[in-house]
């Protein structure tokens, strides 16, 4: 039991927890996070307010918050709106003054699992019996209501390359770090045909993060598969880079408790580099299938738990990454990663039949 902030109400979704200190707006607004109750572990929320131009998305997408100590007042001379105002205009319930660290070592414990918190019904018994109403986040496709319903470009249409971005739940972020490399870009629905995409004649495809279950994606994973024949540049992020791998034939599986925050040890096993990270996700490849699989490299892992965390395609320009190079909130280090999706962009520009030759070579030997 707790006290009130946000919205009246009562909300569900499966619970999980974001160890990020700072940057709780983005990560609010992050669509990744559809159908999730955020249980936030640093003590103070709210504190520094709001901003009209600290979103990753045009609306809070979580399902509603969880934190220990919530602020209504704010100090910061750039914010707009304090954060018990912003719940209260998306309609998002919270519960504040929870002992987080407890139910976050319930949850390590535990595993991943749905949750209910209501500041509206106050009987145990009755909130249970909707709890079990709510569907495991295994199997749930969550893309469908946060995708953009038509296409939009953003950006100088003169720019050097132009990304076709396939929105699974893209944060704004993704857009912004390909307008700065010289990028015109299109975002694209979640369903789209495979024929809409090549028809804006793109110099790469950019798959986004996104919520949910990768798997019941079926026709995403049959356009991306037909998309990768093209041999146009390919980089994935998140749930792109799940959906990469589906596509590829590997396997994906919950996780007994997801990466949520911005301090996640990478390896860059083609570097030797490590890198600090943004991560958000609940699901991960299945890295001993990947492995076996003499066309596909691994280039990244987790440190933490070793998970797979990078693949390259041998023998085609596709690549993708289980973390955030965007971040929003979180370090800067994998930013290069843009630029190598540029870089591979720049020699499919400049002699696309000699590129062409180069990965059939390979696909070949």
């Amino acid at each position: 039991e707790g006290k009130a902030a946000g919205a009246t109400g009562t909300a569900t979704g499966e619970v999980c927890f974001n160890t990020g200190m700072t940057g709780y707006q983005e990560i609010f607004t992050d669509p990744s996070y559809h159908g999730q109750i955020m249980t936030a572990t640093t003590s103070h929320i709210g504190n520094y307010g709001t901003a009209s131009d600290e979103v990753e998305s045009e609306s809070i997408k979580i399902a509603g918050l969880i934190c220990k100590k919530f602020s209504e007042d704010f100090s910061r001379p750039a914010a707009s709106m304090s954060l018990n105002d912003y719940l209260r205009r998306d309609n998002i319930v919270a519960v504040t003054d929870i002992d987080t660290r407890a139910l976050v070592r319930h949850i390590r414990d535990k595993g991943a699992m749905n949750a209910i918190i209501s500041t509206e019904e106050f009987d145990v018994k009755k909130l249970k019996d909707e709890l079990k109403r709510v569907p495991s986040m295994e199997g749930l496709e969550l893309v469908s209501k946060v995708s953009t319903h038509q296409s939009y470009e953003v950006g100088n249409e003169e720019a050097s390359y132009r990304v076709a971005l396939l929105d699974l739940g893209t944060k704004k972020n993704i857009v912004r770090c390909l307008n700065e490399r010289n990028c015109y870009v299109r975002v694209y629905p979640y369903d789209s045909p495979v024929d809409d995409i090549m028809e804006f004649n793109p110099d790469g495809i950019l798959l986004s993060n996104g919520p949910g279950d990768p798997a019941p994606l079926e026709e995403v994973i049959r356009n991306v598969r037909e998309l990768i024949e093209k041999n146009i540049p390919m980089f994935g992020i998140c749930l792109g880079h799940q959906i990469l791998s589906l596509a590829n034939g590997l396997k994906t599986s919950k996780m007994h408790n997801g990466h949520r925050g911005i301090n996640h040890p990478i390896k860059n096993l083609q570097t030797g580099h490590c890198e600090v990270t943004s991560q958000n996700h609940g699901f991960v490849v299945d890295r001993k299938m990947a492995e076996t699989r003499k066309d596909l490299e691994i280039t990244h892992i987790h440190l933490n738990d070793e998970t797979l965390a990078g693949l390259r395609m041998k023998t085609r320009p596709v690549f993708s990454v289980q973390y955030h190079p965007e971040a929003s909130p979180g370090p800067w280090d994998s930013r290069y990663l843009f630029d190598d999706f540029v870089g591979l962009m720049e020699g499919y520009k400049k002699n696309k039949n000699e590129f062409h030759k180069q990965y059939i070579s390979q696909a070949n030997s």
